[in-house]
């Protein structure tokens, strides 16, 4: 397998969307069991099935060139699309009464997006370095910190590589990401007094 298909398959694996879909009902799980995974569903729904139907359509109609959305000029309406989507999950999911962690987790989706939408309209900040980085915070949170931050961080510099080696990213772009994803993720965790 050559280079360039495993960085092709890394980025589709570790996608954004994928991640936002498969991370809410994984950490509910987790942390409460079934109930947790149910109100997990909720937001996977919200924070990541509807941005991600919003790009399919894109890309089906031809305004999109991808669902990883290369040209940074076409991202606006879709991450506008996301932001209300996830804000939506937040309000239903406050009003709904969901544990805490989880409304911290979609918190943190919605604050991550409050930055790194205003750069990417500047500069192609990587979206998925980071989601990824973010997703390591919050699984070390329901997982045995240490071995879930080593794990994780080897992950998020797997996705970095493919998005640098893709030439979809530089390395300062998807550093960027990262430690934008990592740190208003544990920074809204610490203020719901989970850090």
């Amino acid at each position: 397998m050559t280079a360039e298909l495993v960085a092709k398959r890394v980025t589709n694996i570790l996608a954004p969307q994928v991640l936002v879909i498969v991370m809410p009902p994984a950490v509910g799980l987790l942390a409460q069991g079934w109930s947790g995974a149910a109100w997990g569903l909720v937001a996977s729904a919200l924070c990541g099935g509807v941005p991600a139907a919003v790009i399919a359509v894109g890309v089906r109609r031809g305004r999109l060139d991808s669902h990883h959305i290369v040209d940074r000029t076409r991202r606006t309406k879709p991450l506008l699309a996301a932001v209300a989507a996830v804000l939506v999950a937040l309000v239903l999911l406050i009003l709904m009464g969901a544990p805490r962690l989880l409304v911290a987790t979609v918190t943190a989706m919605l604050i991550a997006l409050g930055v790194t939408v205003p750069i990417t309209l500047r500069w192609k900040i990587s979206f998925h370095a980071a989601v990824s980085a973010g997703t390591v915070v919050v699984l070390a949170h329901v997982l045995p910190a240490w071995p879930a931050v080593l794990v994780g961080a080897a992950v998020v510099a797997l996705v970095g590589w493919a998005r640098v080696r893709l030439s979809h990213h530089t390395w300062s772009q998807v550093t960027a990401g990262a430690a934008v994803g990592a740190l208003i993720t544990w920074g809204t965790l610490a203020a719901f007094g989970l850090g």
